[in-house]
């Protein structure tokens, strides 16, 4: 069993991140690439800390990992050494532990009993553990292709390559179904590929992970946005069913603010996608902020990902802008009580390294020069109202002074309205919710008969762990439609929500 007293005798500690003076200048991950032994011998000592309670709220679907993740089980089972085990259990539950292990902002750690008191030490290093326990996976060779041993005979096609639509197809494939993923990129994995910037997580992770995919048996096509290069009819004769993991790529945008039209002010997404095209060797971006002060509106993973890719670019300053006030350093019971996703301020790696961050303040109006071109932004005070009866938020100055700050580079991190706009959604005969979304049945089935949808395009915008979740829960819903019964595993409801106070 785990070892009771751990947490007692050993002190949280994060990963040991590359000195910011070196990593700033290139693209690599930000954190330090230590030894084997080393590595392993300190997230044994973390894994140590679990006290593998009688109640795991860390893999609670409600308030922890909506995977289930077997938390406690690969703790125990790292503590000892035992790496293989350890790999076995966690990739019992989840198809792509490497990426979560990098990018997901683990509701598992919020969800832990040692975050109930700031006087525990902090939770379980579950992410670290996660992430430790994968590579030391790949390194030993225990992640092997793992192919149907029989053929169903049964076709399916996914739509997007993201986690949502890669975590399907894998499951689907590994049932004995012939699966197709689709996607309209000249290369796979979403925003794994386009929107992670390459220091949170190398390009080399997901195509190594894709590789595996490939061996099993699943089939890609790059290049064909499904609606278009591939009609309707056509998908409809050739597959038995279809997974719709479009994702929610339509951003939002501000054009209300006086300005907005000054050349040099973007959607996030129009700067990082230029970014990572160029890491891949696709040369420079059209839009770059080399030599720039940049300004960038919205303060979540969107938001940061665009301050670190633009520090590295070279810019002369960036400054991240919020229109909340700056959250507490520690939980606010009250507000967000333990096992809930605390409200509290969350500061990355980039965040470290160069720039700063204005909370409370909003753009007045965007200033340009005589070319058309953005030179400034006009900063006020403001405080968030929402009316108690419809919901809305209203963004109130608070102050009549008016700040002005250089910006030649303005990128909007306001958030995603849903699924874009698509022949593929209108040919299917689908309307999008209010929210943006794609609405579906208990099984996952939207009112196109045969037709699915998983991820981001059903829950809207959210995180990775979800996305794996919902790709794995609508795999066993498709083997259902197609087979009659299904032995794959369904993690979530199509109606799950994480706890939350309301």
């Amino acid at each position: 069993m785990a070892d009771p007293t751990g947490f007692l005798k050993y002190e949280r500690a994060e990963p040991p991140k590359r000195p910011k003076d070196e990593r700033v200048h290139d693209w690599q991950e930000v954190y330090a690439d230590l030894g084997q032994e080393e590595r392993n011998r300190a997230v044994r000592t973390q894994a140590s800390r679990c006290m593998d309670c009688g109640i795991p709220f860390c893999h609670s679907g409600s308030a922890g990992c909506p995977l289930g993740n077997l938390i406690p089980e690969w703790n125990d089972l790292v503590r000892r050494g035992d790496w293989a085990e350890a790999s076995e259990r966690l990739h019992a539950t989840n198809n792509f532990p490497e990426f979560t292990g990098k990018l997901c902002p683990a509701p598992c750690e919020a969800g832990c009993v040692l975050s109930i008191s700031p006087a525990s030490g902090g939770p379980v290093a579950i992410k670290r553990v996660e992430e430790t326990i994968s590579a030391q996976a790949w390194e030993s060779g225990y992640v092997q292709p793992q192919q149907a041993t029989v053929s169903t005979g049964q076709r399916v096609a996914v739509v997007g390559s993201g986690p949502a639509g890669l975590a399907a197809a894998q499951q689907l494939t590994r049932a004995g179904h012939e699966v197709t993923v689709f996607e309209r990129d000249d290369r796979l994995g979403g925003l794994l590929r386009y929107g992670i910037p390459e220091f949170k997580m190398e390009k080399k992770v997901l195509d190594r992970r894709l590789a595996q995919l490939r061996k099993e048996g699943t089939t890609f096509v790059t290049g064909c946005e499904v609606g278009v290069d591939l009609t309707v009819e056509e998908l409809r004769e050739r597959y038995d069913a279809v997974v719709l993991a479009v994702g929610a790529l339509r951003g939002r945008d501000d054009t209300t603010t006086p300005g907005r039209d000054l050349k040099g002010i973007h959607l996030a997404m129009e700067h990082l996608v230029p970014a990572n095209r160029q890491c891949e060797g696709d040369g420079p971006p059209a839009i770059e902020a080399a030599g720039k002060h940049v300004v960038i509106i919205g303060g979540g993973d969107t938001g940061a990902d665009s301050y670190g890719t633009a520090i590295r670019q070279g810019a002369l300053s960036v400054t991240q802008l919020d229109q909340y006030p700056q959250p507490p350093s520690t939980r606010d019971d009250d507000r967000s009580p333990w096992p809930t996703w605390p409200y509290i301020l969350r500061t990355y790696p980039v965040h470290e390294e160069t720039g700063e961050r204005r909370f409370a303040v909003a753009v007045k109006r965007f200033v340009g020069d005589e070319d058309g071109n953005v030179r400034a932004i006009e900063l006020h005070k403001v405080r968030v109202e929402k009316d108690p009866e419809t919901g809305r938020r209203e963004v109130v100055p608070t102050s009549e002074e008016v700040e002005e700050l250089p910006a030649d580079l303005v990128l909007f991190a306001i958030g995603f309205e849903g699924v874009e706009h698509m022949r593929l959604i209108d040919d299917l005969g689908l309307k999008l919710t209010r929210r943006g979304t794609l609405s579906c049945g208990s099984d996952w089935q939207t009112e196109a008969p045969g037709v699915f949808v998983c991820g981001d395009a059903h829950r809207g915008a959210s995180l990775v762990v979800w996305a794996i979740a919902e790709g794995r829960s609508v795999a066993n819903a498709v083997d259902t439609y197609l087979t009659g019964a299904s032995d794959l595993p369904s993690p979530v409801h199509p109606t799950a929500l994480p706890l939350a106070v309301v």
